[in-house]
């Protein structure tokens, strides 16, 4: 079990844009890996590469009950988006102590490669389909706190800095 360490915020890395993974080889099966017991020791429902410092288009997102069944996403990209949205309390391991209501879309379909090298779609509702999109906006080099208004996120950021 490798648990890597989550980037502080603000390192410019959470602001950069990730790379296309042009295949699926044992390295990014290995980075899937070490991201998933990341993931599962914050204990969180997604993390994406770059908030670990791996500047490429990975995420995995689990937000079963019972746990143990991660997507592996490469190159994830939203073909579609429900109309009816859904609030969340969002937080980062990378801006750890501080948490915020989005509002996101409830449902999404996702076309991405998967473990196999595969092209694959697939529907995410509920808690998944918030991390989804979580996941590829951190891909993007947006945070979370990105999608609140300035007030807001100027408070959210204070409040972190505090505390940090």
């Amino acid at each position: 079990m490798t648990v890597r360490a989550c980037l502080p915020w603000p390192d410019k890395r959470l602001r950069t844009k990730a790379e296309h993974v042009p295949e699926i080889t044992d390295e990014i099966r290995a980075i899937w890996d070490d991201m998933i017991d990341t993931m599962e020791a914050m204990p969180g429902v997604g993390l994406a590469a770059p908030q670990i410092g791996v500047m490429l288009r990975l995420a995995v997102v689990d937000g079963s009950a019972e746990r143990g069944r991660v997507a592996r996403l490469a190159n994830p990209e939203i073909l579609h988006s429900s109309i009816e949205l859904r609030e969340h309390d969002e937080a980062s391991p990378n801006l750890p102590g501080v948490s915020a209501k989005v509002k996101r879309p409830r449902a999404v379909t996702v076309k991405f490669l998967n473990e196999q090298g595969i092209i694959d779609r697939r529907d995410f509702v509920g808690i998944e389909a918030t991390s989804v999109q979580h996941q590829i906006d951190h891909l993007n080099g947006r945070m979370y706190f990105d999608r609140l208004s300035k007030v807001k996120r100027d408070m959210l950021l204070r409040k972190a800095k505090k505390q940090g």
